[in-house]
């Protein structure tokens, strides 16, 4: 029997589902390819007595015919059954073949998958599920209702938020997200696939944490091999995913690709206002419905820097394959398997490098916090930067600060490198100019702890002694 690797949360939320004496409508959404139909499938095994997955694009009448067939294979039934002539006639089917199978005891699961396909225009899914769950299913203690969705965003505004007879009416909800670099090793330990961290961090810092892509990893390969056959090979599967992966997921999903884009060029992430001139928008309603989207999806992540508001926030990408493909795939003349070994060797491979870093350490601030000994401490993490009026000054720009509520602050230096990082005397010297001027400018009281996050830890030199406080290595976060 398989597995299931991480997800210990997710898991004993759906597991508190079984024990319930009351009926649970459970929405579990995420990006697509990151484990959602496995996860519920291989929780509930046996207890699944109805499965149907909606189709991408496809009629009301052709959505109808194949939950017929579903029913009718479900059922054992003989003779099939005729697909019924509307969503509200569905339910109706689906009600007779629940009632005597809810009559013997134990919880009994119902799994709608890719639940957003299923609610195509003028169909009125919504409204009959609305009934079906609201007239009967919420009377029947022995029922488990599983949502699922690859739109996150489509789930949160008409499921979770929905003003009309579905609100409040959600008992569970799960947000399942990439894996991380802890549940990637282990993922990848289960397949046979034996790396050592610094392979997988380049792993992930392509592919990201998505189970889909990660399990066609195969072992005695590299991640360099792994990476290139993947996204460069003729068949690779990730050669094109790119392309498929938004419209999937988004209506006008153009827009979304072009903020991808906008934010793919900026390392350091964009303002909102930033945003808005950079893609020539006439207005930010549009914009404001898009990042919510790509946020839901987990693609961005937005940050309001240290003591701002709300209209300072910072969006970066935060999807590892998006920003992968985006430097290295994306209008590329050719694009053939060795290609990686090659660009892996680049100027601009480790200038990616550097950044997917920062991308991947932002993800693991939990771990951090462990390895610098104050998981229990509330913090505020953040990106800062200052922008002088006076050209005269010199603007600051920090990649993470972890503002602690034990009076203190991390100050985090994010590097890459393929072994020990060193400083020399002038990276020393602009290291203590970064920490004196953000004491200038942010005017805090607090001890402020410069600290190195690195893959292979810091060299020990005259430079880094009295400068840096704390270190964090890769392997805190496996």
């Amino acid at each position: 029997m398989s597995i299931v690797i991480g997800r210990k949360a997710e898991a004993a939320e759906l597991n508190r589902a079984i024990s319930s004496k009351e009926a649970e409508l459970v929405a579990v959404y995420g990006r697509r390819r990151v484990g959602k139909t496995y996860l519920i499938r291989q929780t509930f095994g046996n207890r699944i007595v109805f499965e149907f997955t909606g189709a991408h694009q496809v009629s009301l009448q052709e959505q109808l015919t194949r939950f017929a067939k579903a029913l009718s294979r479900a059922s054992g039934a003989e003779l099939p059954i005729a697909p019924p002539k509307s969503w509200g006639d569905a339910f109706e089917l689906l009600r007779d073949f629940l009632e005597p199978r809810l009559q013997g005891g134990g919880k009994q699961v119902v799994f709608l998958d890719e639940f957003p396909w299923l609610s195509t225009p003028r169909s009125k899914f919504l409204q009959a599920f609305d009934y079906f769950w609201n007239s009967w299913a919420t009377t029947q203690p022995g029922l488990i209702v599983v949502i699922c969705g690859s739109a996150a965003s489509w789930m949160i505004n008409h499921v979770v938020k929905n003003k009309g007879g579905l609100h409040n009416r959600i008992t569970k909800r799960i947000r399942l997200l990439p894996f991380t670099l802890r549940e990637t090793k282990s993922f990848l330990r289960s397949m046979q696939v034996q790396l050592e961290h610094y392979q997988i961090l380049q792993l992930y810092m392509a592919l990201g944490g998505i189970p889909h892509y990660l399990k066609e990893v195969q072992p005695g390969e590299s991640a360099i091999q792994a990476v290139d056959r993947l996204c460069f090979d003729g068949h690779g599967i990730l050669r094109d995913e790119f392309m498929n992966l938004y419209p999937a997921l988004f209506d006008h999903s153009e827009r979304h690709i072009a903020v991808v884009r906008a934010l793919a060029g900026r390392n350091a992430g964009l303002q909102r206002g930033e945003l808005i001139a950079q893609l020539g928008l006439s207005s930010g309603g549009t914009l404001t419905k898009v990042l919510e989207e790509l946020a839901e999806s987990g693609f961005i992540s937005s940050y309001l820097p240290f003591n701002r508001q709300g209209r300072d926030t910072i969006y970066r990408l935060t999807d590892e394959y998006s920003r992968f493909y985006l430097k290295f795939i994306d209008n590329r003349r050719t694009v053939k398997a060795g290609t990686w070994a090659q660009l892996a060797l680049s100027p601009s491979w480790m200038g990616w490098s550097g950044v997917a870093f920062e991308g991947l350490c932002l993800k693991h601030i939990a771990d951090i916090k462990a390895a610098l000994g104050i998981p229990a401490v509330y913090t505020e993490e953040s990106p800062w930067r200052f922008l002088p009026a006076d050209r005269g000054q010199a603007g600051l720009q920090i990649d993470l600060l972890i503002d602690r509520n034990d009076q203190c602050i991390n100050v985090c230096e994010m590097k890459f490198s393929t072994g020990q990082f060193s400083i020399d005397k002038k990276y020393a010297e602009a290291l203590r100019q970064k920490v004196s001027l953000f004491r200038q400018y942010s005017g805090t009281r607090k001890s402020v702890f410069l600290t190195a996050i690195t893959t292979f830890g810091v060299a020990d030199n005259m430079h880094k002694t009295g400068l840096i406080q704390n270190e964090v290595t890769m392997d805190a976060f496996f």
